[in-house]
């Protein structure tokens, strides 16, 4: 009777897509929410590595010419109002509202410094947005996914412990099928969570590193241009 049990076990086809095609529809649907999940999340993961990369390569070269000696001035006309660069945009918005400050006669509008460093925050903080768009969604696969995974296992185990109780037949060949297609799903949920969990605290780190950046940027300028205002 052993014998034979194995004999059965081995017969039957424990791949992933065989696991998949046995499994109910809940636990179908628990799959394919999981997996979509994951492929999401490594979009994010890419894409914001490509995205972080890109920001501190541009502000490593704006860093170089904002220290080059160039006049400011100088610097603001050959870059525009409008710049691609998140430091140059930062820049931008300081330099813009540096001009606005100017009276016609050459003289300053009281209160300039503040709205100086007022314009240069907002830019900041939209930076800081487009840095960390996508985040929360890594953070909530890594601590759902898991959970929904769970889910698919209990709903699994449970169809499996039904289908043992139809058939009256505890074997191996009958029980193993259905536990490893519930088990699956609680895979899956792994599979989505741990790298969703571990890019998005790097993630994180790195966009607060890189928005620390600017904001030291930022009190550079803002001490250049006070200078300035007090002579």
């Amino acid at each position: 009777m052993e014998t034979q049990t194995l004999a059965l076990a081995q017969e039957i086809d424990f791949s992933l897509w065989a696991l998949f095609a046995r499994a109910t529809l809940t636990v179908k649907l628990v799959m394919l929410m999981l997996l979509i999940a994951s492929f999401w999340s490594w979009a994010i993961i890419i894409q914001k590595h490509i995205l972080y990369r890109a920001a501190r390569r541009e502000a490593s070269i704006f860093d170089r010419a904002f220290w080059s000696g160039e006049p400011l001035d100088g610097l603001f006309d050959q870059i525009g109002a409008d710049p691609d660069g998140n430091s140059q945009k930062i820049f931008a918005a300081g330099m813009t509202e540096w001009r606005r400050s100017h009276r016609d006669d050459g003289g300053l509008i009281a209160g300039a410094q503040a709205r100086i460093d007022r314009s240069m925050d907002v830019a900041i903080n939209k930076e800081a947005e487009d840095l960390q768009r996508g985040l929360p969604i890594l953070a909530t696969v890594g601590s759902t996914a898991p959970f929904v995974g769970l889910f698919g296992t209990v709903w699994g185990i449970m169809h499996a412990f039904i289908e043992i109780a139809h058939q009256q037949n505890t074997n191996l060949a009958v029980v193993a099928p259905g536990i490893a297609e519930a088990l699956l799903a609680t895979g899956l949920g792994l599979l989505a969570a741990i790298p969703a969990v571990i890019f998005y605290n790097k993630l994180s780190a790195d966009s607060d590193r890189i928005v620390a950046g600017y904001e030291s940027f930022a009190d550079e300028f803002a001490t250049i241009l006070s200078r300035q205002l007090d002579s």
